[in-house]
């Protein structure tokens, strides 16, 4: 007997997290995200303003997505419900078709979610645009600051050691993440990658270019 797909579903809050995360991206080339999901999507689909997506599905208090019709998603509960039309796929960024790997892992740390949550907050308040990874030697600091201000106020926190000496700067706006803890591997080629240690979640953000790393 062939079983009937399942084209209904619910999303859990810790995806509607991910993916509100995901919205809050720019479309840039500069930062990718993936995530594996508990739940199985019952087919393919794109969504041009996922921002928009998600806040109709908050709308309604855990509603069910109906995935039945191949060109629109019903978001239904009780007697309401929204049909949402699915976009091309070619209007929407593709994805790389291989998984994504480092050319190679010249640094690692662990930043805690508590730390996180410091760093970015006093890069907000005090308007820092860029954070930076500096290894000295001896230890490695996580600094909220502005680069092409010396005079600049500054945030800094140590997260691990090194024998090695580097500057990797990152801009404030691509360090988008959930705020909890993760593992980081950045690669001399300028490319970093952010483990999240609770989720099956990565990150991985460019460098700016004027990272620098003594070999």
């Amino acid at each position: 007997m062939k079983l009937r797909k399942q084209f209904t579903m619910k999303l859990s809050e810790k995806t509607s997290s991910i993916l509100k995360n995901f919205s809050s991206m720019s479309p840039m080339k500069n930062i990718l995200a993936e995530a594996t999901i508990d739940e199985d999507m019952p087919r393919d689909f794109a969504i041009y303003d996922l921002p928009q997506f998600l806040n109709t599905i908050d709308l309604m208090d855990g509603p069910l997505l109906d995935f039945t019709n191949e060109h629109y998603v019903v978001i239904k509960r009780e007697r309401s419900k929204f049909k949402y039309w699915f976009c091309d796929h070619t209007l929407v960024p593709s994805l790389p078709e291989k998984t994504i790997e480092l050319p190679s892992r010249d640094v690692c740390f662990q930043i805690e979610q508590e730390q996180l949550r410091q760093l970015t907050r006093a890069a907000d308040v005090l308007g820092l645009p860029d954070l930076t990874a500096i290894g000295d030697g001896h230890a490695i600091k996580l600094v909220a600051r502005d680069k092409n201000n010396q005079t600049s106020n500054d945030y800094s926190i140590e997260v691990g050691r090194t024998d090695k000496e580097f500057i990797f700067n990152f801009k404030r706006e691509n360090i988008k993440i959930i705020p909890e803890s993760y593992d980081v591997v950045v690669s001399k080629k300028q490319l970093a990658r952010f483990t999240n240690t609770k989720l099956n979640l990565n990150y991985f953000i460019a460098l700016e270019p004027d990272s620098v790393y003594n070999d």
